[in-house]
């Protein structure tokens, strides 16, 4: 499973997106009819296929009790609805999900090989620029790997 590629979209009135059709494909090939979505990291939403989902669950389940298990159920598991997709291919961003993005019309779906990421257009802008600084701070590790 490889989820690759960026799409700038809107979320229409309803608070719907659309998931790029070459996504939807690739979570047809594994039977996946919908997403696990939740909050990132990174200030944007991350939506999971449900059989990957269930590993994330698994694995947080396995940290100990704790502050960190404490704060990945506050901050992944709690938040996470899960997404069918209708139709059109479009899925329903929650309220509360869209709030914590600063989602409001413009954004960018993009893929990250075993997950898809959503963001509002200024975040992904800034998280892209952060990401060159890090590795514009250690260019032996980019060639390394023949970049």
């Amino acid at each position: 499973m490889s989820f690759t590629g960026e799409f700038h979209n809107t979320i229409d009135a309803k608070g719907r997106v659309s998931i790029p059709a070459k996504f939807r494909e690739v979570m047809r090939q594994f039977g996946d009819e919908g997403l696990k979505l939740t909050k990132n990291m990174d200030g944007g939403l991350s939506a999971y296929p449900l059989d990957r989902w269930q590993a994330i669950e698994k694995d947080i389940a396995a940290v100990p009790p704790g502050p960190r298990r404490t704060a990945l159920n506050r901050l992944i598991l709690n938040p996470a609805e899960t997404c069918v997709f209708d139709k059109q291919g479009r899925i329903q961003l929650p309220q509360a999900l869209r709030a914590y993005a600063g989602l409001e019309q413009e954004v960018v779906v993009v893929g990250g090989i075993e997950k898809i990421d959503i963001f509002s257009q200024a975040r992904y802008a800034e998280v892209n620029r952060e990401s060159q600084e890090l590795l514009r701070a250690d260019p032996q590790f980019v060639a390394d790997l023949g970049l």
